[in-house]
This record gives structure tokens, sequence and C-alpha cells, in this order.
């Protein structure tokens, strides 16, 4: 059984010093190679030497989150452009909205949201998008780029019904993380992942955030990691009624098409 993780934070300072040693676990468990995730110019550039030195293990996206977007300027928008030309950057983000934190002005972050969905049409990438608490402003932006972007997953899904045709009506693919494991917070996407298609699935850790709730033995650092990502497999194949090696093979081929790997 082989599987892809598509958000991990491998930049962060809890798992940084450790990348070989959580990339070797990861593989160790069927979990082939991992999508790092740029959450900012540094992270990006920390993302991109990740990748060069485990090309084989490793591909990654490069953008501003939200969170940062108030550090935005004239030159943020003419080095993520050099950046995103590294071959191992298969996807603009992580961007969008999150107004549950509100930790940039929501004018910037739409703003730089938009900005970054222009650069993934100029250089034909895939995006790699972030909403929290701001749905209708982030559906409403989407609905304007989508048409013309070649592929969108929003990651890390934890809305609602209506968010989730809402998104698949715009033919965009959903990531799914150990949300789906938390008896008081997961419910509700329990529910909901059956209705999502098997060619707009993918899985992901969001490592170091997110460790699964009900792991039997959890870490002692309450550290996520890709070696958890089958846990989280087991779990959405449970709720969609599938064997996981079913699961696995059909997210494997998605993320594959989706990331061109």
């Amino acid at each position: 059984m082989k599987l892809i993780d598509i958000g991990v934070n491998l930049s962060n300072n809890r798992l940084y010093a450790d990348a070989a040693d959580i990339i070797s676990r990861a593989q160790q468990v069927g979990v082939e190679k991992l999508v790092v995730t740029g959450t900012s110019l540094k992270h990006s550039r920390i993302a991109i030497e990740l990748c060069q030195q485990f090309p084989d293990q490793l591909v990654c996206t490069c953008g501003i989150h939200p969170h940062d977007a108030k550090d935005w300027n004239s030159e943020t928008l003419a080095e993520l452009s050099e950046l995103i030309l590294a071959d191992c950057v298969r996807a603009v983000g992580e961007t969008g909205l999150d107004f549950n934190r509100n930790l940039s002005p929501k004018k910037q972050q739409i703003e730089v949201f938009q900005q970054q969905l222009e650069l993934a049409i100029t250089h034909n990438k895939p995006v790699f998008l972030h909403q929290r608490d701001a749905f209708d402003t982030f559906h409403s932006l989407l609905k304007e780029y989508r048409d013309r972007l070649p592929a969108v997953v929003v990651h890390c899904f934890t809305d609602n019904k209506k968010a989730l045709f809402s998104l698949l009506d715009q033919d965009c693919h959903i990531g799914v993380t150990g949300w789906i494991c938390d008896e008081r917070r997961g419910l509700e996407l329990q529910s909901l992942v059956k209705s999502i298609p098997s060619s707009r699935l993918m899985l992901e850790t969001d490592a170091p955030y997110l460790l699964p709730r009900d792991l039997t033995q959890k870490p002692a650092n309450n550290l996520n990691l890709p070696e958890y990502l089958p846990h989280i497999l087991q779990a959405v194949a449970r709720h969609q009624s599938k064997a996981p090696d079913q699961l696995a093979d059909e997210t494997l081929l998605t993320t594959r098409l989706f990331f061109n790997l």
C-alpha cells in the first residue's frame, strides 16, 4: 500500500531538524512521498531546499498563507514568481482566507489571495488553498478565477455540506486530514466524506498539526507526523465503506495526477 501526504509543514521548527528521520519513518509505513507546504517566502525557500536534499521523496508548494498576508509588499510577488519556477514546486500556496483569527487584515488577505491566483494562472500551476470562517468571500473570489486555474485543492477541509458541494461543483479537489478522527469536531466531516468522489479526494496530515485524537498510542509531544497518514486512511475508508487498499490506490492516482508526480 502506497500513500502520498499532500500537506506536511516540514519547514516548521518542530520538524525541520529531524526531516531525514521523519521521511524515513513515513516511507517505512508506505508514505512514499510528501508535499511540503510553503506558507511564506521564508518557508517556501526552505521547502525548496528540503526538496533539493531529498529529491526522490519530496515536492513542495510555494505561497503566502493568509496569516502572513500582512507581510506582502511590492517585492513579494517578484520573489514568489521566481521561487515557483523550481522543478520541485508543484502548486502555488498555501494561500486563501482565514477570517477566524484575522492575523492579517481581511482586505489584505483578499488582495494577496487574488494575486496568487493570478500567479498560478500565469504559470499554469495548481493552487493549494486554505479557508477558515471565510467561505462566502473565498467561494466568490475562487469562482472568478476557477475556469483559468488548471487545478484546485482546498486542503484540510473542515466545513459543512453546503461548502463541500459548492467546491465540488467548481471541480475542486478536497484534502482530508486527521480532523476526521476527532470524535468532537469531526462528526460532520465523517458524514460528508462519502460524498467526495475518489477522483477529487486526497489525504494529508498537516503535520505537525492536527494529531489524530483517536490514536491508540499518542506521542508524548503530541507531534503529528506523516507516519500517521495510514491511520487517517483507515478512518476515511471506514466512513466511505471502502477497503483501505482500494482507497489507497484511488488517492494515490488522484494525487499523482494533481501534482504531476
